[in-house]
């Protein structure tokens, strides 16, 4: 049987894809959801289509040598574009932001790095060709987090460090970083049942709904606050990373996709 277009495209940067009816995977829009399977041979891209109006798929761009490609699907909602490719030891799925322009790998590479990211990267005159290794003068990047000079004039309030800390975005893996300082954000409680945090105010109500959660193991953790971090970042799927001075830490852009939108940096 000949392979789906889309499976041939995929095999072009090193990856297998599986293409099934019935998108219910996390990086979801009305029409199609990916997702990082496994199987015995290793990791695929399972792309999972909503039956009975799948989204159309288009491959805007291929990148054999740095296996990335850009993927988008056109459904009822719009247009969605998800950049696919190799990071150090995974294969990853990211979904751009609908409102960042991206038409090539290189330009949602772009797209999906905040604000902070990229103004230091001019203010540095970074090379083009330097802009997405994982260490260059405006930045240190992990996975989806980036770690950046700090502001100018920023102090970090050294008498409240916390040590092996977790940097986390919704139920994902935990990041652990040697030294960590938090600096405003919002309190919410988080559990394993709800992973982005509830406000107070969304926990009284839950709990008054249903009293028999009130033991499901909470904590009280801070959504999107600032984060300071020094030393060394662990995560089992990246290569530790060490930082000899005091970084803000950003998130990619990929939360203000449709796809990801009710993912939120708890801390």
């Amino acid at each position: 049987m000949n392979a789906h277009p889309i499976e041939r495209h995929f095999a072009r940067i090193g990856a297998r894809a599986r293409l099934s009816a019935g998108a219910h995977r996390r990086l979801r829009t009305n029409g199609v959801s990916i997702d990082i399977g496994r199987d015995g041979d290793g990791e695929f891209f399972d792309v999972a289509l909503a039956s009975p109006t799948p989204a159309e798929l288009i491959v805007l761009d291929v990148q054999p040598a740095s296996r990335h490609l850009l993927l988008m699907a056109t459904d009822g909602t719009g247009k969605h574009k998800f950049l696919c490719g190799r990071d150090e030891r995974h294969w990853f799925v990211a979904a751009v932001p609908e409102t960042r322009s991206a038409s090539t790998v290189e330009t949602a590479m772009e797209a999906l790095k905040p604000d902070v990211v990229r103004s230091e990267q001019t203010r540095r005159s970074v090379k083009p060709r330097l802009r997405n290794r994982r260490r260059n003068e405006a930045f240190v990047r992990q996975g989806e987090w980036f770690f950046v000079p700090l502001p100018l004039g920023t102090k970090v309030n050294e008498s409240v460090i916390l040590r092996n800390e977790r940097l986390q975005r919704g139920a994902g893996k935990p990041h652990i970083v040697d030294e960590l300082v938090r600096d405003g954000g919002q309190a919410v409680y988080v559990s394993k049942a709800y992973p982005n945090g509830l406000t107070p105010r969304e926990y009284m109500k839950l709990i008054s709904r249903r009293p028999e959660l009130r033991s499901i193991g909470w904590v009280i953790q801070r959504r999107n606050p600032r984060a300071f971090v020094r030393g060394k970042v662990r995560h089992p799927d990246h290569k530790t990373i060490k930082l000899d001075d005091w970084r803000l830490v950003v998130m990619n852009t990929e939360t203000e996709s449709a796809a990801m939108q009710h993912v939120a940096f708890i801390d």
